[in-house]
C-alpha cells in the first residue's frame, strides 16, 4: 500500500481544546514534508470548518478550511439530499443551527415545539447540547410519538475530549432521546457513516487503499477506515488506548502513543 493521503481526526488526536497534543506538531509536519494530501475530519457538529481553521492555526497548525470536514457538514449534506423541503427541529447548539440555516434548510429550535403546539416537524435532529434538560427530553418524547417524524443524529460520540477533560457528546444526547422514546435514529451521521466515508474520500480524490486514517477512537475513526478499506492508526492521546482494543471487534492496523510516532508507520507502508 502506498499512502498518498491522510485523514486526521482532530480532538484527541491533534489537539485537546486549543492546545496541541504531544507529538502532534511533528506528526502533521511529517505528512507535509512528504507532500501527502490531508483532510481533518471531526465529529464535532458545533463548529464550521472555518472555526477549525482558526482553532488549529492558534494551536500552531497551518490548515485551510477546505481541508476540514465536520459532522455538521455531513449532516447538512444528508438533509439537503433527503429533507431539503422538510421542517426540521434541532436539539443542538448555535453553531449547528447557523450551519444548517445557511443553506436554506427550514430549521427550528426544539423548544419551539412545546406542549401548546399540535403540529410536529418532519425531522428531529439530535446533537450535543450543553443546555439539554428534562423539558427538552419531554418535548422529544412528544414529537417522536409521531412515527412519521424522522429521527436523525449528527454523530455517535458518547464522550469527547475537551480542554477541561472528557465530556458527554452527541451520542449521550441521542441515546437519552432514543431510550425514552423507544426509537433509534434512522441514521447517525458523522464518522463512521457511509456518507461521511464517501465525502472524505471524494474530498481527497484518492482510492481508499491509498488513504491512511489516524484517530483516537475505535468506533468512529478506526471503524471509518476499516469499512472503507483504508489502513488505520490508533493514537493513544485521546479516549482510547491499546488495552481497549483487546475486547473490541474493531482492530486498528497500527497503534502508536502519539502523532510523534507516525513517521515509522509511513515508512513501513512505502
Amino acid at each position: 500500500m502506498t499512502v498518498r493521503g491522510i485523514i486526521f481526526d482532530v480532538d484527541g488526536t491533534v489537539v485537546r481544546g486549543s492546545e496541541p497534543l504531544p507529538g502532534a506538531v511533528s506528526g502533521v509536519m511529517t505528512v507535509a514534508d512528504r507532500g501527502l494530501q490531508r483532510l481533518f475530519v471531526s465529529n464535532n457538529p458545533t463548529e464550521p470548518p472555518t472555526a477549525y481553521e482558526h482553532r488549529l492555526e492558534n494551536a500552531g497548525f497551518a490548515v485551510d478550511a477546505t481541508e476540514v470536514l465536520t459532522a455538521g457538514t455531513v449532516t447538512k449534506r444528508y438533509l439537503l439530499e433527503h429533507h431539503n423541503n422538510d421542517s426540521i427541529a434541532v436539539v443542538g447548539e448555535a453553531g449547528l443551527f447557523e450551519l444548517l440555516a445557511a443553506d436554506g434548510l427550514s430549521v427550528t429550535d426544539i423548544q419551539a415545539y412545546d406542549s401548546k403546539i399540535k403540529s410536529s416537524p418532519d425531522v428531529l435532529v439530535a446533537s450535543i447540547d450543553r443546555s439539554f434538560d428534562y423539558n427538552t427530553l419531554s418535548t422529544c418524547l412528544k414529537i417522536l410519538a409521531d412515527d412519521d417524524v424522522t429521527f436523525l443524529g449528527t454523530d455517535p460520540d458518547i464522550v469527547i475530549p475537551a480542554a477541561e477533560g472528557d465530556i458527554p457528546g452527541s451520542g449521550a444526547i441521542i441515546g437519552a432521546i432514543a431510550n425514552v422514546t423507544g426509537r433509534d435514529p434512522v441514521a447517525v451521521l458523522g464518522k463512521p457513516s457511509k456518507i461521511a466515508r464517501k465525502m472524505a474520500i471524494n474530498r481527497l480524490g484518492l482510492p481508499p487503499e491509498n488513504i491512511l486514517v489516524v484517530g483516537d477512537r475505535l468506533d468512529t475513526d478506526i471503524a471509518l477506515g476499516n469499512k472503507a478499506g483504508m489502513q488505520t492508526v490508533l493514537v493513544e492521546t485521546g479516549v482510547t488506548d491499546a488495552a481497549d482494543t483487546e475486547d473490541s471487534s474493531i482492530d486498528p492496523d497500527h497503534i502508536i502513543p502519539s502523532l510523534g510516532e507516525l513517521e515509522p508507520v509511513l515508512e513501513s507502508l512505502e
